[in-house]
């Protein structure tokens, strides 16, 4: 019973770090540094990638947890958070806040620790990325803007970036400023999308607790129209990493990176068409769920691609 009792509350904890979420974000980060690794032909030690995942790992779940902590209360209201962790009571609200702030504290110690496998510029912008990340998550997006403004997840989007960033700098400092922002760009652009269309789905979730996500105080037509142009804008984006390449002869993408973004793009923008032709539950929620599959694929076609 006692065996039992434990499981429940380590998987409530685990529960509140939000694991899909950081999941997709450890994969930018791995995805980033398979892209450099494969590109310039540096290997990356266990050590490396062990801090690293870790960090990355541990700083999203900290930034979820702690956002978490600080919208208990709407979330006891919200249908789709009500059996949350904190609002369902499995776990108090004291303890959430502790765990944030030591998976905070663990993530800024892996990343300062890279300085030990790679050099010290390298776990200095490891580790200035990580702070970077929490500070805008959850101090920009959850405490100032989230419930103030409806563009909340523009400025609050910032800090999506920081995995592909860390992970490139893992391994290289060479063009971290072209292609690995790039590829933080990525995950930076995506987010209006993904966010608004899961806004659209439950808006009357959001205006019940007064939350003013643009798609939830807009008429559904003009959220459609915002989500379509944010999509476009991140599919004409996607394009940039091939771009560099044409340029710069940069080797992490290439024409198998072209054609995927171009493919996956295309079915992205039809489904936004979709939505506003038909600005529905239905609609903004198989846009979302496509959504993740759509930026994993960018990063998996960079990770082919520099290999090739």
């Amino acid at each position: 019973m006692q065996e039992q009792r434990l499981q429940s509350r380590v998987g409530a904890y685990y529960e509140l770090s939000k694991p899909k979420i950081w999941y997709l974000l450890v994969f930018t980060a791995a995805g980033a540094a398979v892209a450099a690794s494969n590109a310039y032909g540096l290997p990356v030690s266990g050590a490396t990638w062990a801090l690293m995942l870790g960090s990355v790992a541990a700083g999203s779940a900290a930034a979820n947890v702690l956002t978490n902590y600080h919208d208990r209360d709407i979330d006891a209201v919200m249908e789709r958070t009500k059996k949350r962790p904190i609002p369902s009571g499995r776990i108090a609200p004291a303890g959430a806040r502790n765990f944030g702030l030591a998976l905070a504290a663990a993530s800024l110690a892996l990343a300062a620790a890279m300085s030990a496998t790679t050099t010290p510029e390298q776990g200095a912008l490891a580790t200035a990325f990580i702070a970077f990340g929490l500070f805008n998550n959850v101090l920009v997006y959850s405490y100032a803007l989230k419930r103030r403004s409806r563009l909340n997840v523009i400025l609050g989007g910032l800090c999506g970036g920081m995995p592909p960033l860390i992970g490139w700098a893992a391994v290289t400092t060479s063009d971290l400023w072209t292609m690995g922002l790039a590829m933080a760009g990525l995950v930076f652009i995506w987010i209006p999308m993904h966010i608004w269309a899961l806004t659209l789905h439950f808006k009357e979730d959001y205006n019940r607790v007064g939350v003013p996500m643009l798609t939830a105080v807009q008429s559904e037509g003009a959220s459609a129209r915002a989500i379509a142009a944010s999509t476009v804008a991140m599919v004409l984006f996607s394009a940039a990493p091939f771009f560099m390449h044409l340029e710069n002869g940069d080797p992490a993408a290439g024409p198998a990176y072209a054609w995927t973004a171009a493919a996956s793009g295309a079915l992205m923008v039809a489904l936004s068409a979709w939505v506003v032709a038909r600005p529905t539950e239905r609609s903004s929620w198989v846009l979302f769920k496509f959504s993740s599959p759509y930026l994993a694929v960018l990063f998996i076609a960079l990770m082919v691609d520099s290999a090739l």
